[in-house]
């Protein structure tokens, strides 16, 4: 189910940016507006910049406009004239900037139709995670994901990919595969493989759209105790149902605990994150947002949650915006105790706008708070339990990622001693690990 597609409020349908990258969407130019000028305004690069000028003019958060004179810039920019809305796009990145905003930001249309992808969690491909092998350096099938065309061919981890429609993948890059192995859903493609004790084979498949996993699970007996360890990657339009779907199954397991892990999560659809704090918590403030107006909305739980058994939750200098959000409402609401490092601190809403030409703009339109009160921005949450790993820890984790989330990983292990105590929501802030190294944080975009 696309989230996208509901209709919420403009808090609602908000998007909240990742670290590096800026998420938001709720467009007063609708699809059905941008067919009907797109082929009047294509070839007027001048009109795209008074379009993004007027959006920014309309929504921009701060009314002053970083102390700039707003109406002199839109005058400065038609003053001039664009001989390709290439050069438009120099002017407006030019405009953009006097805000002071890494949030509020110009995309081209590639890069628009990469956020609009990311956001979305779905692909239009075969289905197929790649690595190249560091042994072999040759392109390598990691994964083939759950109800892809690759799975249903009998592609498996550890194959080689030699070809993709006759062409070699000699020391090509995981990128370059990505984007011949994309493409419309409906239109064939065909893959040279090698595996183990076989000679190399052909594939035949067909495209389609497949739900990117952001999700991913496990149940495991920690001592006395059956974990449910759950890792949200980022919080895109399936999100909440791969949630939902997780914390069911865990329960019909017995778990009887569980570990959310938000450790390198760059943030999302603000929505997302709004669902899935609503299945941890029954009562209690979630979010609030304030505009430039200063008009302040605050998002609630509705007695919808799926479970009421100890939760703990992994963060680090990565954990971004809508992971903020969610980290920040069980927090404040004493439903989680949080371990790890302090979070990235972003705690501004933007919306995306598709323009006349494909193009995108993010623009900043709201800041928010925890359900305390706490303003985050350029501080980020500070966890119950702080501990920051190690350089020797993170380089351990990096090179063998099938140890996060295992005793081998010093901040699950940790986790798990929380909760294993009684009173494992009840951690003072600034609560420092006794038995591991603890150092500032230094993991920062």
């Amino acid at each position: 189910m696309n989230q996208s597609a509901k209709r919420y409020s403009p808090l609602q349908i908000a998007l909240i940016g990742g670290a590096i990258a800026t998420t938001a969407t709720v467009s007063v130019f609708g699809p059905a507006w941008t067919r009907c000028v797109r082929a009047a305004l294509q070839d007027s690069p001048k009109a795209l910049v008074d379009q993004v000028w007027q959006v920014v003019n309309r929504e921009y958060v701060d009314g002053s406009f970083n102390q700039q004179d707003w109406q002199a810039t839109r005058r400065s920019l038609l003053n001039k004239n664009y001989s390709s809305n290439e050069e438009a796009y120099v002017a407006i990145r030019e405009a953009l900037q006097k805000l002071g905003d890494p949030y509020t930001r110009f995309m081209d249309p590639n890069q628009y139709q990469a956020l609009t992808s990311q956001t979305s969690g779905e692909v239009s491909g075969i289905g197929v995670r790649m690595e190249v092998n560091e042994k072999t350096k040759r392109l390598t099938v990691v994964e083939a994901i759950e109800n892809s065309p690759a799975l249903k061919a009998g592609i498996k981890a550890g194959d080689e990919i030699l070809a993709i429609d006759g062409k070699s993948t000699l020391a090509m890059k995981v990128d370059d595969a990505s984007k011949l192995i994309r493409g419309k859903a409906g239109t064939p493609i065909s893959l040279q493989l090698s595996r183990m004790g076989q000679n190399a084979f052909n594939v035949k498949l067909t495209r389609a759209t497949i739900e990117v996993p952001t999700v991913r699970y496990t149940l495991r007996q920690e001592g006395n105790r059956r974990v449910g360890y759950i890792r949200l990657r980022e919080f895109s339009a399936h999100a909440a149902d791969q949630m939902h779907r997780a914390i069911r199954d865990l329960s019909v397991k017995k778990a009887d605990a569980f570990v959310l892990d938000l450790r390198g999560n760059p943030g999302g659809l603000l929505q997302a994150s709004i669902e899935i704090a609503r299945m941890w918590m029954d009562d209690g403030g979630i979010v609030r947002t304030v505009n430039r107006q200063g008009d302040s909305e605050e998002t609630k739980a509705n007695h919808t949650a799926l479970t009421k058994l100890p939760l703990a939750i992994l963060v680090d200098g990565n954990s971004a915006s809508a992971s903020e959000i969610l980290t920040g409402a069980l927090k404040d609401n004493k439903r989680a105790v949080v371990i790890g490092g302090q979070t990235f601190g972003k705690a501004l809403v933007q919306s995306v706008h598709e323009l006349s030409d494909g193009s995108g703009l993010a623009v900043t339109i709201a800041h928010y708070f925890t359900p305390a009160g706490t303003d985050i921005n350029h501080k980020g949450i500070t966890p119950n339990i702080k501990i920051d790993l190690t350089d020797a820890q993170e380089r351990q984790l990096a090179s063998n990622p099938n140890l996060v989330g295992t005793k081998s990983d010093p901040q699950y292990a940790r986790a798990i001693a929380a909760l294993s105590s009684n009173n494992f929501a009840q951690y003072p802030v600034n609560q420092s690990s006794q038995s591991m190294s603890v150092r500032a944080n230094d993991l920062k975009y």
